[in-house]
């Protein structure tokens, strides 16, 4: 695993215009029965973007990461990450992403450094490198004296810095984060975000997030996705969205409202943020 130390400057987001495109999807469908919750989506993300899936509740956006994640099977259309297919080859792109669900992921009746430890088996990063990996892992996110506690007794936002820790520790290409501050703290927020901007301007890791806080979409997105009903309303840079209403001072609120025509409501021990995350899941 690379040296996760050093800080990067934050004051905003890696340009990404000349990068090479690492995701897309063309007519990406997915039914369940006669449902169909994501309808025909074609997109494209950049290597080292942060790029945002917004809708309201039922849009189809945690639907489509877990896709995209390999977690779903595809109905119909196509997608591809680092030039892997999804449905002919999802082991392979397994090996170049790192994923964050809605549900809580981190085991709590086990401390934070075990948890690593088994992903860091799963991620079957050699014996002789488990050690070092798990030390860079938890002193990047801030969880070196914690990491022998039960993950039970964490803050939400501890937790949901362990889990980043966990899906990072293969380096992988593309980091998909569904909902990563639901329940979360102002504070915890602002800290969850810090690293994952760092992940990103450092690393050159290409961020993938589905968000409720449209201002945090606004300040940390190179571009994002409006859906709605499971179709792509529109995408672009929250600049150029904001500046097409026509409307001074527009926020993107405004955006989300005009496309969608619904306006989202934003969620720290343990417990609660389990409790807040199904709930959330159920509604994505």
């Amino acid at each position: 695993m690379t040296r996760l130390t050093g800080k990067a400057n934050l004051s905003e987001p890696p340009a990404s215009a000349n990068r090479a495109v690492i995701l897309e999807t063309q007519g990406l469908t997915r039914h369940f029965g006669k449902m169909t919750a994501v309808d025909g989506l074609s997109l494209s993300v950049k290597q080292g973007e942060v790029f945002g899936l917004l809708g309201p509740n039922g849009a189809g956006k945690s639907t489509v990461i877990k896709m995209l994640t390999t977690l779903l099977p595809v109905s119909a259309g196509k997608a591809t990450l680092a030039g892997y297919d999804v449905t002919h080859q999802a082991t392979a792109v397994r090996r170049v992403i790192g994923y964050v669900p809605q549900a809580l992921s981190a085991d709590g009746s086990l401390t934070g450094y075990e948890n690593l430890l088994i992903f860091a088996k799963l991620y079957e990063i050699p014996a002789s490198r488990r050690e070092r990996c798990i030390r860079e892992a938890l002193a990047f996110m801030g969880l070196q004296d914690v990491a022998h506690r039960l993950v039970r007794t964490y803050s939400g936002g501890m937790i949901r810095k362990l889990e980043i820790a966990e899906s990072i520790m293969h380096q992988p290409r593309i980091l998909f984060l569904d909902e990563p501050t639901v329940g979360l703290d102002p504070i915890a927020r602002t800290q969850v975000w810090t690293l994952v901007q760092e992940l990103c301007a450092e690393y050159g890791t290409t961020i993938f997030l589905t968000t409720h806080f449209l201002e945090e979409a606004d300040s940390l997105c190179n571009r994002v996705a409006i859906m709605q009903h499971g179709k792509e309303m529109i995408t672009g840079a929250p600049t150029d969205l904001k500046a097409a209403l026509g409307k001074s001072n527009a926020t993107l609120d405004d955006v989300f409202i005009h496309y969608t025509g619904d306006q989202l409501a934003s969620g720290v021990s343990y417990r609660e943020t389990a409790r807040t995350r199904r709930n959330a899941e159920r509604l994505g």
